[in-house]
């Protein structure tokens, strides 16, 4: 400890597990022989489990920032990047948007850093594609799904009507069908009024590169959430990959080569690479190995968790001793409590809590809403399922009036107005507020 018996606790990252921990630990340690530092390459964080209802036109993209010294005032947020963290030394180094490099020293230090977009060994330029993993992107994607549609309907060219009407997934996973889910709805609302289109003439496909889609799900939501694709016409190319993008076409694994006026990239997550500057024990996938406990395998004073973190799935391990838990919102709140829970019992030297959430696999992610949802060992499906997930996203953004404003759009007479008008791109304030990627992945995401 310091020699001021102050307790420095440094958390890195400020995403959904990091401000979830750095909250409740401000509330429960209440300034008592601590102080907390929060590092964040921006002054906010971006609500990421609802950028599918933004790309969709449902919510505003302001209402979904949330500014870090605002909700985090028992804490000192330092806006810049660690580049480097030696945790035998107790010491981390910052660099600041100035260019600066600072050093901070800690007693106990909480890795929250996410994740990146993995890149792909696809061929053709990476402006053929778009993506939802920022505010920014679930922005532009919006407004070039209308773009799209506004030129089907003006052209008299039945090919490229065609071509601008197909809409091709690339990844199945979880947020890969919770961002066809919200885009299908927007592009049938949006065809509506478009009196010259009509909805059979708009055309889905999904590319997943595995044997099925959502494969960190059960099989029986998998099967489910597949029958309802068919039965809505979403054409699923199963064990294929993407090889080639260009020219407003994609170039399957199978030779299959597809005319498609949009791509929308759900490339898999891996690891923030800022790990591989650190001491700290990695896996063979560079992600952090901590313990049930949350503690970073076989170090003190370190934690772990989110998407940066291989977790022990202990709702899972008699019928898998592998089991990790999967990279899922529902598990990013749920280990924010137990980390903080855990940093506090740290700081008293009393015994820590195991990480053990059954549910936070089986939450209703409005990819899911289509088919089907196991909440609490029950079935939930349908509209049911997409409220479930709406509420419980809703309830966990902070801030009043920022939940008042999403839910209110929600209520009748509002639900169905959708932002429909079109933002210019690379402008506007959804521009602001991206979060920016590691040195070397330019364009690249964080996630929390």
């Amino acid at each position: 400890m310091s020699t001021q018996n102050i307790t420095r606790i440094l958390i890195v990252g400020g995403g959904t597990v990091g401000v979830g921990t750095a909250a409740r630990l401000q509330s429960q340690l209440n300034g008592r022989h601590a102080r907390i530092t929060l590092v964040n390459p921006l002054p906010h964080m971006a609500y990421r489990p609802l950028l599918p209802e933004v790309a969709a036109g449902l919510i505003d993209p302001n209402d979904l920032v949330v500014p870090l010294r605002k909700v985090l005032r028992k804490c000192e947020v330092v806006v810049g990047t660690v580049t480097r963290l030696e945790h035998a030394t107790r010491r981390a180094w910052v660099g600041t948007p100035d260019g600066e490099v600072t050093e901070l020293d800690y007693d106990i230090v909480v890795m929250t850093a996410g994740s990146i977009v993995r890149e792909q060994p696809v061929t053709g330029g990476a402006g053929q594609r778009r993506s939802c993993k920022t505010l920014t992107e679930a922005t532009y994607l919006r407004d070039h799904v209308l773009s799209r549609i506004a030129e089907a309907a003006a052209t008299t060219d039945a090919g490229e009507r065609r071509r601008l009407l197909t809409f091709v997934l690339v990844g199945g996973g979880y947020e890969g069908m919770e961002c066809l889910t919200e885009l299908d709805d927007l592009v049938r609302f949006a065809v509506g009024r478009h009196p010259g289109i009509v909805p059979g003439e708009v055309t889905w496909a999904v590319v997943e590169e595995s044997e099925r889609i959502l494969r960190d799900a059960g099989s029986k939501h998998a099967v489910r959430t597949l029958e309802r694709l068919a039965g809505r016409g979403v054409r699923v190319y199963l064990n294929t990959a993407a090889e080639a993008t260009g020219d407003g076409h994609l170039t399957l694994s199978d030779g299959t080569e597809v005319a498609a006026g949009t791509v929308i990239w759900n490339a898999p997550s891996a690891a923030n690479p800022m790990l591989l500057d650190t001491d700290l024990p990695l896996d063979a996938r560079g992600r952090l190995r901590c313990t049930s406990t949350l503690q970073v395998a076989g170090e003190s004073g370190a934690f772990g968790a989110g998407d940066i973190a291989v977790v022990p799935d202990l709702t899972r391990v008699d019928d898998d001793p592998s089991a990790v838990c999967r990279a899922t919102a529902l598990h990013a709140h749920a280990q924010a409590k137990v980390l903080a829970d855990n940093v506090e019992s740290a700081i008293a030297g009393t015994a820590l809590r195991q990480y053990h959430q059954p549910n936070a696999d089986a939450g209703a992610n409005p990819g899911l809403y289509r088919s089907f949802a196991e909440v609490r060992g029950g079935g939930v499906e349908g509209g049911k399922a997409r409220l479930l997930h709406w509420a419980y996203h809703v309830a966990r953004i902070p801030g009043l009036s920022r939940k008042t404003r999403i839910f209110s759009g929600r209520l009748p007479g509002q639900r169905f107005r959708r932002h429909l008008v079109e933002r210019s791109i690379g402008g506007g304030s959804a521009t602001v507020h991206e979060m920016p990627a590691p040195s070397g992945d330019a364009g690249r995401a964080k996630a929390s």
